[in-house]
């Protein structure tokens, strides 16, 4: 999907203060004034997750031409980014939401299940916004494949 889905057209960055990679408290405000690639994962160091944050940052000088900057979230703590950002060497930062403060602002958490378990957790989202935090596209139940590179295309095509 290329553009925002109508229930996320109104989606804006909400005010937050969450730890985030390197050992640092990031603001909605350090996050203004360029576009943004926010993208919310399950749990780092899982192949599906892995994969994705690489692809990103094969792309990564691709998006900071675009003036755009890239976050990937999930519920991890600090100490399993810096280990997940530094073995992948990710350009970018990664914001510890144990407490779903942003993943449920953006509504990525949802029912899932593994192995016969159902639990709640983050579903595979990705929202570009704008350089005021206003959401001009999204994906929800992202497939890892191409999916950096779609959403590189979205960024070219605003």
């Amino acid at each position: 999907m290329d553009f925002a889905l109508e229930s996320d057209q109104n989606l804006t960055l909400p005010a937050f203060k969450l730890a985030a990679t390197p050992d640092q408290l990031i603001t909605e405000k350090d996050l203004a004034g360029r576009s943004l690639v926010l993208y919310f994962y399950p749990k780092d160091n899982t192949p599906g997750c892995s994969q994705q944050g690489q692809d990103f940052r094969d792309l990564y000088q691709e998006f900071t031409a675009l003036n755009c900057a890239i976050v990937g979230v999930s519920k991890d703590t600090l100490t399993k980014h810096q280990n997940f950002k530094a073995k992948y060497n990710f350009p970018f930062e990664l914001i510890s939401d144990p407490e779903e403060v942003i993943c449920r602002a953006f509504d990525v958490i949802k029912l899932k299940k593994n192995f016969g378990k159902e639990y709640m957790g983050i579903e595979r989202s990705t929202f570009l916004l704008n350089s005021t935090g206003q959401v001009c596209a999204s994906w929800r139940k992202v497939k890892v494949a191409d999916h950096a590179q779609t959403v590189l295309n979205t960024l070219k095509n605003l």
